[in-house]
């Protein structure tokens, strides 16, 4: 059984091998290598581009994605756990509301983020409406803001919080609830202390879920923050594109991989699982 389980993994693989390993080891090639002077990478070798990533300005950066994300990961729960448990209580109109969940899924996240840019813009929606009830006499600075960034992350992140709380909420035995306001307890505390740590699985599958993407993000934060707000993922993408420094920009996507690898092998050490 053991031979034919290892044929059986074989062409995942080999998927995996080709379509990880190998762009993985070509970016580890790249970071020792040496910018061209037209962009690219050419010869010599040199360790350059690894040291630069201590560089204090790159560290802020790093630092401040990871607040980002945690901040964004953070909403993405308070919101996320009352849907998901209303959603899960709901009968026979719980699949009606998760398809309401996935909706956004359908139009491309571009798209969405246009949308909330034409919202918070000084001519928007939002303002215009304001501005019309003579609420404010001037336009609010909704637009090219770290609040705007961390929204717009978590309109777009949210339903990977929803989804892993409602499918551990909807397997949670309704007796121990039962059981619970048998003995006395309290809404709150029946909330605080039965449903909260059954749902504790969810709570990480979807943290990890949100956090890893609004780490490395970059296409929310361009849009939404402009030029005032910068991120890790955004660094990257001006490596390889504006700054064609290929070389330097396979350093940090390696970095940014390596800091999240070591999130997850954390994670699961902390349950007693491991990674292979």
């Amino acid at each position: 059984m053991k031979r034919v389980r290892e044929i059986c993994l074989a062409p995942a693989a080999l998927t995996l091998i080709t379509l990880f390993a190998t762009p993985v080891a070509i970016l580890v090639v790249y970071t020792l290598l040496t910018r061209g002077a037209y962009g690219g990478v050419e010869h010599p070798y040199t360790l350059d581009n690894w040291g630069r990533l201590f560089d204090p300005l790159y560290l802020s950066i790093l630092a401040r994605s990871f607040s980002v994300a945690a901040v964004s990961t953070g909403l993405c729960l308070l919101l996320g756990f009352p849907l998901a448990l209303f959603i899960a209580r709901a009968g026979r109109r719980k699949n009606l509301y998760l398809s309401l969940v996935m909706l956004p899924f359908w139009t491309s996240l571009l798209v969405r983020t246009y949308a909330w840019m034409f919202l918070l813009r000084d001519t928007g929606l939002i303002n215009t409406a304001l501005q019309a009830t003579g609420l404010i006499r001037e336009p609010l600075p909704l637009l090219y803001n770290w609040w705007a960034v961390i929204l717009g992350l978590v309109y777009g992140y949210l339903p990977f919080m929803v989804l892993p709380l409602f499918a551990t909420l909807e397997r949670m035995d309704p007796s121990l609830l039962e059981a619970a306001a048998d003995l006395g307890s309290r809404p709150f505390d029946t909330l605080w202390r039965v449903i909260l740590p059954l749902s504790a699985p969810g709570m990480r599958a979807g943290a990890i879920l949100v956090f890893i993407p609004c780490l490395g993000a970059y296409l929310t934060p361009d849009l939404m923050g402009g030029g005032k707000t910068i991120l890790i993922g955004t660094v990257i993408q001006n490596q390889f594109t504006n700054a064609r420094d290929w070389p330097f920009g396979a350093a940090l996507s390696l970095a940014l991989m390596a800091a999240v690898m070591l999130l997850l092998w954390l994670q699961v050490r902390r349950k007693g699982e491991t990674l292979l």
